[in-house]
């Protein structure tokens, strides 16, 4: 008995939380597809409908301007994040004094929730309080820098919080790429009479896709999920400039009381998701069988 029980307490004790995980997880997510093929309104129906709601779903016009947005905000996000992250990356790498003192300012706004990061550059980016008004305030009167109530530039504004908060980690993630790479590769290239510049772009940069592909599974997922960064910066404003998939769920469910159709938005976010994150973990799981 006491063997039995050595040998399964791991199991044991793992099984509650692997329960609650299943049920709250993937039980909501199957809940949720069933409900999206559903007539359901303000409250869940079980009735099969059919595909309707999703036919609806792509015939609706703030639907296409939220994936539109998206699409937008994940490629400005994706390049800049990614560029500014390997930039400091290598910037750190040279083994520079207070190394440690840059790297924890870089990686502080990752701590920050989107919530407070939001919050912050919307005073920041608030034409009667933050960058206009500074610079309106030090004798420039005709500076205008009004995106974040501008419908064409508001989307702009995102990215740039964005980029604020997530390049930090992309750096750390490069960072330690960039440490695992011997020396002596590093050494050899400079005997042989390489610059730094090449070194990085020849040698060192294309020995790190691993790094870049662990970087866009991230940030197209964080991407994605977008959702209390928006809320408290513009909230999807002005108007639905700045409508994502994520707002628009959550709008369609709570506001407008449709949660047939919510659900069937949210089971295209979770397609999109799935689209990255599958083939990501088929590239791992395939260089540890060749391992």
């Amino acid at each position: 008995m006491f063997k039995w029980l050595e040998k399964n307490l791991p199991k044991i004790v793992l099984a509650p939380s692997v329960g609650l995980i299943s049920w709250f997880v993937y039980g909501f997510i199957l809940w949720t597809l069933y409900i999206s093929f559903t007539k359901s309104k303000i409250l869940p129906r079980y009735e099969l409908w059919g595909v309707e709601q999703y036919i609806k779903l792509w015939h609706t016009h703030k639907w296409y301007i939220a994936i539109e947005n998206l699409l937008i905000f994940t490629v400005l996000f994706l390049t800049i994040c990614t560029i500014i992250g390997v930039l400091l990356a290598i910037f750190l790498d040279q083994k520079i004094r207070a190394e440690g003192f840059l790297r924890t300012i870089y990686l502080y706004p990752m701590a920050l929730s989107f919530i407070v990061t939001g919050t912050a550059w919307k005073w920041i980016l608030n034409p009667t309080l933050g960058i206009q008004k500074l610079f309106n305030d030090l004798g420039f009167e005709n500076f205008t820098f009004d995106w974040l109530v501008n419908r064409d530039m508001a989307i702009y504004t995102i990215v740039i919080a964005g980029v604020w908060q997530s390049s930090g980690f992309v750096m750390a993630l490069f960072l330690a790429g960039l440490r695992s790479i011997e020396d002596e590769i590093v050494k050899a290239a400079k005997i042989d009479g390489a610059s730094l510049v090449v070194v990085y772009w020849k040698i060192i940069i294309p020995m790190m896709r691993p790094v870049f592909f662990t970087s866009f599974v991230i940030l197209v997922h964080i991407s994605i999920k977008s959702y209390d960064l928006i809320v408290a910066l513009t909230q999807g404003g002005p108007g639905i400039s700045t409508t994502f998939p994520s707002l628009f769920m959550t709008q369609t469910a709570f506001h407008k009381s449709q949660v047939g159709l919510s659900a069937a938005s949210a089971m295209m976010m979770f397609m999109a998701v799935a689209a990255v994150i599958i083939p990501y973990l088929y590239s791992e799981l395939r260089r540890e069988n060749v391992r």
